[in-house]
């Protein structure tokens, strides 16, 4: 099914040759125009030939050749464009099996592998990083007619690429380099991408900031049905209930990503103000009374959390020699909460919900701001919240804390409530 429908869709004529020994070619072909007349109603049995001319020295001592006749369906007219469209198509496609050392040759150019993921590739500025640790899923699937039950493994990775290092190309080198407009989701099978897209994303929308990260979607060939495989082995309709078991996880990775990437742009833009609020804060740490070391730690869920999602933090600070290193982030909560707080290895971080309404209708705008008068508003309002959260940190007594902490959840909501339109 493969060869003839894929042929057939971008030209008219299709002849394979096949041989064992470069003096035995054995020939046949397919013809649009041939089968329109009523001419040809089999494929033609095949029957001995030459080879014709080839663009390399020599043939090979076994091998096939596919030859197209009469391209009508092609999407580039030129030689050149269509080339270099199929180096990265097929590089990508295909990258696992040219990291293992096949080779693809066009117009007497090899094909290099082409990694969407970012990890590897010679050609890259700046490589990207696992983020979290690669997902498994065991899926079973539908027993049929009384046949025995059947599993295939699924693996989920994603990646972040480094927007420090790479938000200074031009949006021409992010183009060359597949980085703006390629946000997405591989679909591997068998160590080849069947399709491309934005899968699995539930209720999440592809925005820019997406272009920043990566996903890949590697499962075995016995889940063909289970991804909906078309018979081209180019496009997946994935089944609902394997929507279900892999949208709830992956969309909430993106929006972590999407959240980090977000901050990490803002940063760049405007990280003078951030960086104020951080280091005001440190500077006068000595000040204040120290934080009990109940409120201390690295084992409870929202840290590991967030240490998941912003790595640099797991680096220890020498409290009795530098003091609490302030950090500001943002991180998708379970909470309505505006803000919260952990501390952890020696930082104190004031972590922000992206999606509280004050974050969007004040904060952010802020953030995004490149006066000096927004500036010095976002410094002095990150210094605010930076005091509520250390006075609520510096709370002894245990029922003293819960109670902080419920009027810091009752402010939230009314604060939202107030500014929700």
């Amino acid at each position: 099914m493969g060869l003839p429908n894929a042929s057939l869709g971008q030209a008219q004529r299709v002849d394979v040759y096949s041989w064992r020994k470069p003096s035995q070619v054995l020939r046949t072909f397919l013809d649009v125009d041939e089968i329109a007349m009523g001419r040809m109603v089999v494929v033609p049995e095949p029957v001995n030939t030459a080879l014709p001319p080839l663009p390399i020295n020599s043939p090979p001592q076994t091998g096939t050749l596919v030859v197209w006749s009469n391209c009508d369906r092609l999407s580039h007219s030129r030689v050149t464009t269509l080339a270099k469209k199929l180096h990265r198509g097929l590089g990508q496609v295909f990258r696992y099996f040219l990291w293992e050392g096949v080779q693809i040759i066009v117009n007497g150019e090899k094909i290099l592998p082409v990694d969407p993921l970012f990890l590897r590739g010679a050609r890259m500025p700046s490589k990207a990083i696992v983020f979290g640790e690669p997902v498994q899923y065991e899926i079973a699937v539908p027993i049929i007619n009384g046949g025995k039950q059947k599993t295939g493994n699924v693996r989920v990775t994603f990646t972040e690429l480094p927007v420090h290092d790479l938000h200074g190309l031009s949006n021409e080198e992010k183009r060359e380099q597949g980085i703006a407009n390629a946000a997405g989701v591989s679909i591997v099978r068998s160590n080849r991408e069947v399709d491309y897209g934005w899968f699995f994303m539930g209720a999440k929308r592809r925005e820019n900031y997406d272009d920043w990260w990566r996903a890949e979607v590697a499962f075995d060939p016995v889940l063909d049905e289970a991804f909906g495989i078309t018979h081209t082995k180019q496009q997946i309709r994935p089944q609902e209930y394997v929507t279900e078991i892999l949208a709830a996880d992956m969309e909430s990775m993106a929006k972590a990503l999407n959240s980090r990437v977000r901050q990490a742009h803002l940063r760049l833009r405007s990280g003078e103000a951030t960086r104020a609020a951080e280091e005001t804060a440190a500077t006068r740490d000595r000040l204040l009374p120290p934080i009990p070391r109940s409120r201390t730690g690295q084992d409870a869920p929202e840290v590991k959390s967030l240490l998941r999602q912003h790595p640099s933090l797991r680096s220890p600070v020498d409290r009795a020699k530098d003091g609490l290193n302030y950090r500001i982030v943002e991180a998708e909560m379970k909470e309505t909460v505006f803000f919260t707080y952990v501390v952890t290895n020696g930082h104190f971080v004031l972590v922000l919900n992206p999606e509280h309404p004050f974050y969007r209708h004040v904060y952010r705008p802020l953030l995004e701001s490149e006066t000096v008068e927004a500036k010095q508003a976002r410094t002095h309002l990150e210094l605010l919240l930076l005091a509520a959260a250390r006075a609520e940190a510096g709370t002894v007594k245990s029922g003293g804390r819960g109670a902080v902490m419920e009027q810091r959840n009752r402010w939230s909501d009314i604060l939202a409530t107030y500014l929700n339109r």
